[in-house]
């Protein structure tokens, strides 16, 4: 089983593609004007697809900020997580 997605986990992620340190990522920013494009942000589905969350494009393209991502990625895993149980 993979390990779970952290918010440590998805600063660092994020951080990798903006060209910053995970801390300087700043979650309220949105995340176009931050400079993700459609391929990078297809890139970054896939990899928290890995950890077991289901998330597609259009979700996170209604979100206007990375905390939005956050809180929608963290209650995809919390959802999951239950069912398995």
């Amino acid at each position: 089983m993979p390990a779970p997605l952290t918010l440590e986990g998805f600063r660092t992620d994020l951080a990798e593609f903006l060209y910053q340190r995970p801390d300087e990522v700043d979650l309220e920013e949105s995340p176009l004007l931050a400079g993700l494009d459609s391929l990078r942000i297809v890139t970054l589905i896939e990899r928290w697809r890995e950890t077991g969350v289901d998330v597609n494009f259009v979700e996170l393209a209604e979100c206007t900020s990375f905390a939005q991502w956050w809180h929608l990625l963290s209650a995809r895993q919390e959802g999951a997580d239950r069912a398995g149980a």
